[in-house]
């Protein structure tokens, strides 16, 4: 017999406990299923389920009883707005929150969604949205009909360094990355399919089920084969966030400290995805 034990690995009733306040999950036969939200609704961002996520993602993948997640925000909108008090943090001391909320939290956020999980994922792009990496980065990605992805980091006056410009790049190639994130172009879901930036697009009530769906024919298979292809599925983001991820980052935070100004602002954000709502193709036209 050993002389030591395994350490123990996390059980779903506690962290579905622990993350609550910030995500719905539920599990049936090892599809594990994250809803992100804030008060029951879609996501408004902040400092806190900033951090969440990534704590999240690193717990689901410590568990050994999971074995496909379904990762989604909720109601109509994924992420079109800011928690009123969400950036007061960062306002109190920038410099302190550069580094601990964006820098650190925003790369342990991407690369766990690549690197943490040895289990397949799929992405729900439930409604329109900024931070669309999140989703658009699992293995497979479903989207709401309706739903629009753009990037308000340019037009915030931020640079899009902080996974965005990885995931736009490996998606939509050089020329049409960098006219979405100078532009903010609204790209519609329908164009998303066509560029190969999601993989089905359906009615916002079918996207869960179709999800299931698709995770039921994943689990057909061995667990291992299930596990190792998805090393193999993911060895191109590997190879884009070795590559750009950490240097993305510092380039925004050296901009965002040497302005020294929080850009997190509720109306900030609000007054800059206005036009997505309105259906236009950019805020400039």
């Amino acid at each position: 017999m050993s002389l030591q034990e395994f350490v123990a690995t996390p059980k779903f009733d506690d962290y579905r406990e622990q993350f609550k306040d910030f995500f719905d999950l539920e599990r049936t036969d090892g599809v594990i299923v994250a809803k992100a939200h804030t008060l029951g609704g879609p996501i408004q961002l902040s400092v806190q389920n900033h951090r969440a996520l990534g704590q999240m993602l690193k717990t689901i993948g410590a568990d050994p009883e999971n074995e496909i997640l379904i990762l989604t925000g909720s109601g109509d909108e994924f992420m079109m707005d800011a928690d009123p008090e969400g950036f007061a943090l960062e306002e109190e001391d920038m410099p302190y929150w550069a580094y601990e909320y964006a820098y650190k939290d925003g790369r342990i956020n991407v690369s766990s969604l690549i690197n943490d999980l040895e289990i397949p994922t799929i992405g729900i792009f439930n409604g329109s949205g900024f931070h669309s990496e999140i989703v658009l980065m699992c293995d497979i990605t479903l989207c709401a009909e309706d739903a629009t992805v753009f990037d308000l980091h340019f037009d915030i006056g931020s640079v899009p360094g902080d996974g965005i410009h990885s995931c736009f790049q490996e998606l939509l190639g050089v020329k049409r990355a960098a006219y979405a994130l100078l532009t903010g172009e609204a790209i519609s879901a329908q164009q998303a399919l066509e560029w190969g930036m999601v993989n089905e697009v359906l009615p916002r009530e079918d996207l869960l089920e179709r999800a299931k769906v698709i995770a039921d024919h994943i689990m057909g298979q061995p667990r291992i084969t299930r596990r190792l292809t998805t090393q193999i599925i993911r060895r191109p983001w590997r190879r884009r966030i070795t590559d750009d991820l950490d240097g993305g980052f510092g380039i925004q935070m050296f901009g965002h400290v040497v302005k020294q100004k929080s850009i997190h602002s509720k109306g900030h954000i609000a007054d800059t995805v206005g036009y997505v709502r309105k259906g236009r193709k950019n805020n400039f036209d």
